[in-house]
């Protein structure tokens, strides 16, 4: 991975998260995330309507926001309930201003973390 990728995903807040709904259509949402070692790691909430579709589904795709040099990657989600990697956690908080990925949202049912290594990227910062 060119080390200016690899930068965009220090730095990057945002990437798009896109699963599957069991109907087969697709759902977009924004996430914040952590990189590390060809894997994408996301928080989220077991009751958010992208873990549901994880779940049924892990077939996920990843978009930066940026169109002009973009990075696409695919990958197989696992979803994570409780037993979080210390240094994953710690990315999450140093990235996002003290954020505890782990601190559950009022109704939105326990936190789960969501690994997603790549199995291809479609684009790598260049347009096609």
């Amino acid at each position: 991975m060119e080390t200016k990728i690899l930068g965009r995903l220090e730095r990057e807040r945002n990437v798009w998260l896109c699963t599957l709904r069991s109907d087969g259509s697709p759902h977009v949402t924004p996430v914040w995330f952590v990189y590390r070692d060809g894997t994408w790691w996301i928080g989220s909430s077991e009751r958010n309507r992208k873990v549901r579709n994880m779940i049924s589904d892990p077939r996920v795709s990843l978009a930066l926001e940026d169109g002009t040099a973009p990075v696409v990657a695919e990958g197989v989600a696992a979803v994570h309930c409780g037993g979080f990697p210390s240094d994953v956690v710690a990315a999450f908080a140093a990235k996002y201003d003290g954020w505890d990925v782990t601190a559950a949202w009022e109704g939105a049912g326990e936190r789960v973390l969501i690994e997603v290594p790549v199995t291809r990227w479609l684009l790598a910062g260049v347009a096609q």
